[in-house]
């Protein structure tokens, strides 16, 4: 595993270096803005179904984000603003433990750029677990963990925020599981050139 401090840019002659092997491209966003414009209707899915989970054990309000009828109030502090970085990590180490080999992969990279964390591997991977690694920091962090924390009672309000952050920022991520989904056959291998996705059948590899 490496630390990067650039997300990875499309690179043609990988492309066709992996096309001339028979992979397939994955019909999917060409960049980061058309991923974000696309993945809206899960931006919105994920939090409906995040907020249904808060409010069957504590009532989610405005007034916790600070909006009232005297207006807007958001505080910053260091607290806050800590929180929210740990929580990107967070969600980044969740993509990268459930990657074959992680810690010893030379072809897997984590980093942070300025649209928020990433997490890339070039590592060859069953479908199944390309969409675990892809839905592992929604369904954790944004599913799981407030169905567990509101079973206990600790669902505070800073803890409801990040959340519910996290289920929107997920959007990307839902919107990859759905690509792969429908798009690659159930025994294939899925392989990263870049931020680009290809797929071959499985029997087609053994046979290069």
């Amino acid at each position: 595993m490496k630390i990067s401090r650039k997300y990875p840019i499309f690179d043609e002659s990988v492309e066709r270096e992996l096309l001339t092997k028979s992979w397939i491209a994955l019909r999917e966003p060409k960049n980061v803005w058309s991923s974000i414009l696309l993945s809206l209707p899960f931006m919105f899915l994920n939090g409906w179904i995040t907020i249904s989970i808060v409010t069957l054990f504590s009532p989610l309000t405005l007034k916790e984000f600070g909006i009232s009828d005297n207006g807007v109030e958001i505080n910053f502090n260091l607290i806050y603003v800590g929180a929210l970085w740990l929580l990107v990590v967070i969600h980044e180490i969740l993509h990268l433990v459930f990657i074959p080999n992680f810690h010893k992969s030379k072809i897997t990279y984590i980093g942070l750029s300025w649209f928020g964390g990433f997490v890339i591997t070039e590592e060859k991977m069953s479908k199944i677990r390309f969409l675990i690694i892809s839905i592992a920091p929604y369904l954790l962090l944004s599913i799981l963990l407030p169905l567990v924390l509101g079973w206990l009672g600790l669902l505070s309000t800073p803890i409801k925020i990040l959340v519910l952050l996290n289920s929107l920022a997920s959007s990307v991520d839902i919107l990859v599981f759905f690509l792969v989904l429908f798009q690659v056959p159930k025994h294939a291998v899925i392989v990263n050139g870049g931020p680009r996705t290809y797929w071959k059948l499985l029997e087609e590899l053994r046979n290069v």
